[in-house]
């Protein structure tokens, strides 16, 4: 059943379907979704994040964990815009050949596209892409679950 595609969802929106808050909400804004397929968006990192005058204040860049964050955020779009699983929480399950290919600094947009692979009993696996001014910045390997939904198929224990 293909899903329709949804265009131009900024932080309230995306809030609507995951759960990520200020200030561990680590995508500015979704251009374009294909529930159950992909997503494509971005993070826009100004001085002001938090985080810059820590890591490092005379060389200030995005930690590596942010970045995992990011796509993974952006990841989680690919498969919570499905209707059913709208504002669903989620786990992760493994973070595989996490690549970090470019510093990322204060001024950077970070460009992010996701690709569902693979989801069925509340587990979902797929990759995730971050670019800066067209060059490769990160990628990520990730397997992500909704807990409810994998709860249903785990066997039952009786007393």
């Amino acid at each position: 059943m293909e899903q329709t595609a949804l265009f131009n969802l900024d932080a309230f929106e995306i809030q609507k379907y995951q759960q990520n808050r200020y200030p561990l909400l680590f995508i500015d804004y979704v251009e374009e979704v294909i529930p159950g397929k992909s997503a494509r968006g971005y993070k826009n990192f100004t001085y002001n994040e938090w985080f810059f005058p820590a890591h490092f204040e005379d060389e200030p860049n995005v930690p590596g964990f942010i970045q995992v964050e990011a796509l993974t955020q952006m990841f989680l779009m690919t498969f919570l815009t499905i209707p059913s699983n709208k504002g669903k929480k989620t786990s992760f399950v493994s973070i595989e050949n996490a690549k970090f290919k470019r510093k990322i600094i204060p001024g950077d947009r970070l460009d992010i596209s996701s690709e569902l692979k693979f989801f069925r009993r509340g587990l979902a696996k797929g990759i995730s892409t971050g670019h800066v001014k067209g060059e490769l910045a990160c990628s990520i390997d990730l397997v992500i679950t909704i807990p409810d939904i994998l709860n249903e198929f785990k066997p039952k224990i009786n007393d």
